[in-house]
Formats: C-alpha cells, structure tokens, sequence
C-alpha cells in the first residue's frame, strides 16, 4: 500500500514514521510519501524519515515531494496533518481574542474558528484531488484539527473519511500504567465531541475501575488535566484536558495573558527539532519530539489504518458520523465514541444515556460545529458571527461581532470571500500546510 502524509514536511512526521516502522506488520506498506509545499522542511524531515524506516529494516520506499498529484496518484490511504498558516497563524489564533476576555486557543473559541475557516476549504480541495487520482477505496484519516469540523466537512463531501484525536488513547495509557494492566485491557466509556469528551467508565477485563481511580487517583487526574477534583467527583467522569476551557474559562484567560503562548513554546522546539533531524547520523526519533505534542498519535493511526484495510473489526475512539448514537444530535453530526471499525468504515458502538450536565454542552457545541462548516463553505461575516454567537466559549453578541471583524482581519489572505489570495487555495502543495501539533 502506498501513503500519502498530507503536511508531511511537519517536524511530528519523524513520530508517524516512526510508529509505521515499529508497527511494520500491521500494516503492509510499500511506499511512503511526504507531501509538504515547503521544500526547505522536506529536504531535512524526509531523509530523516527515510533514516527511521531503514533503522527498522523496513521495505518500504520512502520519497517527499510538492506536488499533492504525484503524492497522491494511487495511494490507498491520505493522512492529513495540516496547519494553514503554520505557526505564525496559531500564534494570532491564541492571542486576538484575549483582547475582549476570550480564550485564545487554536480548536476551541474564536481562534478555533479561525482555524477551521482557513482549512475547511483546503482540505475539501485536497479530498476532491484525492478522490481523482487515489486508489477507489483509499480512507483519508484526518487529524487535522478542529478534527471535528474537518471531518464532518469531508463525510458531507461524501468522502471515505475518519477523524482521529489522541486523547482517548493517551488516556487509556495513563490508566493502564496506573492500574497495573496492558493498555488493550482498557476499554474507555468516550463520549462526546473531538476536544469535547469524558470517559464515563475505564473497563477492565469488563470491571469498570473508574470508581477506584477517581477515589485514589483523583488528585492525579485533576493535575492532569487542570481541574479541581471536584469536577471529577461532580460529574462522575474524566473530562478531557479541553473541558479546563469551559469549566474554568476566566481562569484560562488570565493565564493565557500572563505566559507565552503554546505556537510560541511550539516554534522553538520546531527550530530545535529540525537541527537535530539534519544530522546525517540520527536516525531514531530525539526525546525532545515528545514535547511537540501529538502523543500516541502514531499507534492511533498505524491501528486505525490496520482495522480499515484488513477488516479487523475491533474497537478504536474516533470521529464519525452519529447516525442517532446520540439522539440527541442530529445523525449527520460528527461525534467521538467507541467505534467498531472494519473494511467498510467505522460503526459507532452504542452509547448508554448522556446526562444532562453533559448533553447540553454537547448538543450546544455541536450546533456551533454545523454553522462553523456553513461560514467555512459560504462566508460572510454575518455567517461568521452568528457562529461565534453560538460558541458556548462566547455567546454575547457584542463580543461575537467584535470577535468577527478581528478573525476576518486577522485571516483576510486565507479567505476568498474576503479578499483572500492565493495562500487560501489548494494550489499544487494544498496551500501552506503545517502538522497538526497539540
């Protein structure tokens, strides 16, 4: 099988190769591309990666190139690691919208938005390349964030598409070391949207041992994700990392004014990185590509990858379609749960009731998700601030008005509709592509 990384130029592609090469028999791959319109990053992170893959003894052909056809010609799986923009774009996404009290963070909120906007269009440009010159029954897996958004554009696109995040299985890990087991021993209750998610129940050999972690490692878990405890004991739950943006948004805010922002503390691991990888000798992955983000994303993907190429049928946390999983929702809405996935895509498992403490966030948040696509597809500001009036991160007319005019300034070059140019459009490379970094 040939693969294609759509972004691949990015300096977390070392970790996606790297767990590919480790991973070499679940999946039979052949070829490798690294599709990125910055040459510059290619020259360094391709022979890099081609280093990783011989380290390992693997077969395959490992080549990088600009051009998103000669990527894509044949490939039987796309894996989109984009950023529009690259660093530069998430820095003003995370620092704009603390001037009116907001946060400022790259999925969620306003800068979010911004985000989906600018990539929407790209990758919807992309996913109609690939639908032409991929193999016929190639899946693009999409871990380009907001995961959510971006997949529900594909799937309405009609496209053979999976959204994949990498906090379920960061946090079955987590569990799994703290309860003594192997990780495929854990099977997490998930629930809810991309960035938006609680585990509801850490089963063990079917004994749900969330009881016992929130009564011995609450503490723990609330420095994890950087909540008090109370949350956990309040809800009965894990909450995502993420949830710190809603249950505690004034207290975000005020950190974020008073610390660099993460683009800032990302772009100078990135410039370290990217050293370390022009060494001819270095050919496996540097402790310091940990702190880029995006951990256990390669396991994720190599065992999504595995399940939808030899019909596996197991169970993995991703981003699909609701199809009245939660009724709730709309069945076209994109949720996350447990998902049974095999040659013929992924199949939500059946979810117990949602309680009201969360479904009416989710419900909330997934009305924002529809009309963020509908702003990304049609533009206008009106469209733009209706969305941002229904973020539950935001609500307030004024400072959704606000909020607009800022993004469509601030984003003005990606945006067709609003005087944008070319950096807005596919072009041979998929515009100006950049990983995905957590």
């Amino acid at each position: 099988m040939k693969i294609a990384v759509i972004g691949g130029g990015s300096t977390y592609t070392p970790e996606l190769v790297d767990g590919f090469a480790r991973l070499a028999s679940d999946v039979k791959i052949t070829e490798l591309v690294l599709v990125d319109p910055d040459e510059a990053r290619l020259s360094v992170v391709g022979p890099f990666a081609a280093r990783i893959m011989r380290k390992y003894e693997h077969p395959a052909r490992v080549r990088w190139t600009s051009d998103l056809d000669d990527g894509l010609d044949g490939a039987g799986a796309v894996l989109l690691q984009l950023r529009i923009g690259g660093q530069a774009a998430r820095q003003r996404d995370e620092t704009w919208p603390l001037e009116c009290g907001c946060v400022g963070q790259e999925t969620t909120g306003a800068g979010g938005l911004a985000k989906a906007l600018r990539t929407v269009p790209v990758v919807l440009d992309i996913a109609e390349r690939a639908r032409a010159r991929a193999a016929s029954d190639a899946w693009i897996i999409d871990f380009t964030n907001p995961v959510g958004i971006v997949t529900r554009a594909l799937l309405d696109g009609g496209h053979r598409a999976v959204g994949l995040c990498n906090v379920a299985i960061g946090l079955q890990r987590i569990f799994a070391g703290w309860l003594g087991v192997r990780p495929e021993q854990v099977s997490l209750g998930h629930v809810g949207l991309n960035h938006l998610t609680w585990e509801r129940s850490v089963l063990v050999d079917g004994t749900d041992q969330l009881p016992r972690l929130l009564a011995d490692r609450g503490a723990d878990i609330a420095a994890l994700i950087e909540l008090p405890e109370a949350v956990l004991h309040l809800t009965g739950t894990v909450p995502s990392y993420y949830l710190r943006y809603y249950y505690a948004h004034d207290v975000v805010v005020e950190e974020l004014r008073h610390r660099p922002s993460r683009a800032e503390a990302v772009a100078d691991i990135e410039r370290k990185l990217l050293g370390m990888y022009a060494d001819p000798a270095l050919d496996t992955k540097p402790e310091l590509l940990g702190q880029r983000g995006g951990a256990f994303y390669s396991e994720a993907a190599v065992a999504l990858l595995a399940s939808l190429v030899s019909d596996t049928r197991d169970k993995q946390v991703v981003n699909l379609r609701n199809n009245g999983t939660l009724p709730f929702l709309d069945d076209d809405a994109v949720i996350e749960v447990p998902a049974v996935i095999g040659s013929d895509g992924p199949v939500p498992v059946p979810v117990t009731p949602v309680s009201p403490l969360l479904r009416g966030l989710i419900a909330h948040a997934s009305a924002y998700e529809e009309l963020a696509i509908d702003a990304a597809l049609r533009g206008g500001r009106d469209r733009v601030v209706a969305t941002l009036l229904a973020n539950p991160l935001i609500g307030q007319y004024d400072k959704a008005a606000w909020l607009a005019d800022r993004l469509i300034a601030e984003n003005a070059r990606f945006l067709p509709w609003a005087g944008g140019g070319a950096d807005s459009a596919g072009g041979g490379g998929g515009g100006r592509m950049r990983s995905d970094g957590r």
